[in-house]
């Protein structure tokens, strides 16, 4: 079976890599097209626990992949204003507290502090937070029992890096390349089904299974197949990022962070090499030179290049598979990446693809139940991406703020209202067995920005007082000493993956 992926980056080049890797050779011949003369977006530089999961998958060495991308630890997200300003809170890649008599901490928690005893900020309770405060990154040990244990870690990374990296891992193991432009699909009149790709240099392309990684463009699902696009601009209105790198002056933190900004939120991502930095905005509020201003006077050093403007709408395509065509990547939608969950949405369709991968031989044939299941999973996967990206906006208290008055006002998607009071009636958190987020990811958002339950599982009150009040402490106290031990992550680097200087740009000839 021919598979034809059409455009690369991050997205096209996670695909190859993953289906190269889970597909057998023998059945699937695997092909990409992009053009040198078409840039990709490459903005996005902050990853997810999960991405490990596909490195080790692909089986690559990680001190070279740090390497080769320039890449740092991460070990959660900070957020600066979202609440009020000068608030702030880490979504960490880890556990709040423990379980205690069956019943999940934050319950705990909450029961603790009605009873008259002051447990503290949740914050305090998660390693992973303690860790990122003291920019300090080790593995997590491989001790279950060991408070080390509660957190996982993802990437900071040059992603442009990381689709080189793959790059040549995909053509080493068999994907063939094709520096092309597609000007031309060839369909069947019968099935609909796309058939011929034709290129600029006049050669075309025959396949099977086409997937589309060309981006905002969506060349074969939204502009052949013509996929509707699903608009949630209303409950995520901003629309224009600015991205700039900068030099590194302060310490290697081991977290993204997202500040608050009148009109959006910047982002800080710190590589070996540089920072990467961005203003999200909303140009119904902000105008474009307003948001340069913003962005240069958030960065911590010297900018390495002049800004760089981005037009975007958040939303997805009704369907992510029509026929034999599969968008992947922007193709079939974009979420901004306030929760860095861009890679991941790549990761997961590219997985659920190969689970999903028709059996050779099927002919102009497509068996529509595999269709339906991979446009199942990828509704699942936005849409529970959008109600945690959303939630950052309405559980916000910066009074006098257009843009943050506003969203604090809109009307919720449903399923978010549902998570929001039954969290408030009694603290329970969204806890998904397939996709994002976690336990602990919401419970980072709710109360971060503010949000209290009236009640909690009362399960809990199996727990003799004295004796929850004691645990707390110990938990407290074993957090804090452990973190204390940990090593700076500048150091960890150093002796694990440390990365030559990236060669300067030529100069061209005179």
């Amino acid at each position: 079976m021919r598979i034809v992926i059409v455009g690369g980056g991050s997205a096209g080049w996670m695909c190859a890599a993953g289906l190269a890797r889970l597909l057998p050779a023998t059945d699937y011949d695997i092909t990409l097209i992009e053009s040198d003369e078409i840039g990709t977006v490459g903005v996005g530089e902050a990853t997810l626990p999960h991405i490990k999961t596909f490195n080790d998958m692909l089986g690559i060495d990680e001190a070279e992949f740090l390497r080769e991308t320039q890449g740092t630890f991460k070990l959660g997200i900070e957020f600066v204003g979202w609440d009020r300003p000068g608030d702030r809170y880490i979504h960490p890649f880890g556990a709040f507290g423990e379980p205690w008599a069956g019943v999940d901490f934050q319950h705990h928690w909450v029961r603790a502090a009605q009873a008259g005893f002051d447990p503290g900020p949740i914050q305090d309770y998660s390693f992973a937070v303690a860790a990122a405060r003291a920019d300090a990154f080790e593995f997590p040990d491989g001790d279950r029992n060991s408070i080390r244990s509660t957190y996982a870690y993802a990437y900071h990374f040059d992603v442009g890096l990381y689709a080189a990296f793959l790059r040549r891992w995909a053509t080493a193991r068999g994907v063939r390349r094709i520096d092309g432009q597609v000007i031309d699909v060839g369909h069947n009149a019968i099935s609909g089904h796309v058939e011929t790709l034709r290129l600029k240099s006049g050669a075309t392309l025959a396949g099977d299974i086409f997937v589309d990684c060309s981006g905002f463009r969506s060349l074969l699902l939204g502009g052949v197949m013509g996929v509707a696009w699903q608009d949630w601009s209303e409950w995520l209105p901003c629309d224009r990022a600015l991205a700039v790198p900068c030099r590194r002056t302060t310490a290697l933190t081991p977290y993204t962070r997202a500040t608050a900004q009148r009109a959006g939120w910047t982002w800080r991502i710190p590589l070996q090499h540089r920072v990467g930095n961005g203003y999200v905005f909303s140009s119904r509020y902000c105008d474009e030179d307003q948001a340069r201003e913003t962005l240069l006077a958030a960065i911590e050093g010297e900018p390495l290049a002049e800004p760089r403007l981005l037009r975007f709408a958040a939303g997805r395509r009704a369907l992510a598979w029509e026929r034999n065509c599969i968008g992947i990547g922007l193709a079939s939608g974009f979420l901004e990446p306030l929760e860095s969950t861009s890679i991941f949405l790549i990761q997961a369709a590219v997985i659920d693809l190969a689970s999903l991968m028709p059996t050779p031989g099927f002919g102009n044939r497509m068996d529509p139940r595999l269709i339906a299941e991979f446009n199942r999973l990828f509704e699942i996967q936005y849409d529970r991406v959008r109600d945690f990206l959303v939630l950052h906006y309405a559980a916000n208290r910066r009074e006098g703020e257009p843009l943050w008055d506003h969203v604090r006002a809109m009307r919720l998607p449903d399923s978010l209202t549902h998570k929001i009071e039954l969290f408030e009636a009694s603290a329970a958190a969204p806890d998904y067995a397939y996709g994002l987020f976690s336990r602990d990811s919401w419970l980072s958002v709710l109360f971060g920005q503010g949000l209290r339950p009236r009640a909690y599982n009362r399960l809990a009150d199996h727990l003799p007082l004295e004796e929850l009040e004691r645990r707390m402490r110990d938990l407290r106290s074993r957090i804090a000493a452990n973190a204390g031990l940990m090593t700076a992550q500048e150091d960890f680097i150093a002796g694990y993956c440390p990365a030559s200087p990236p060669a300067p740009p030529m100069e061209s000839a005179a």
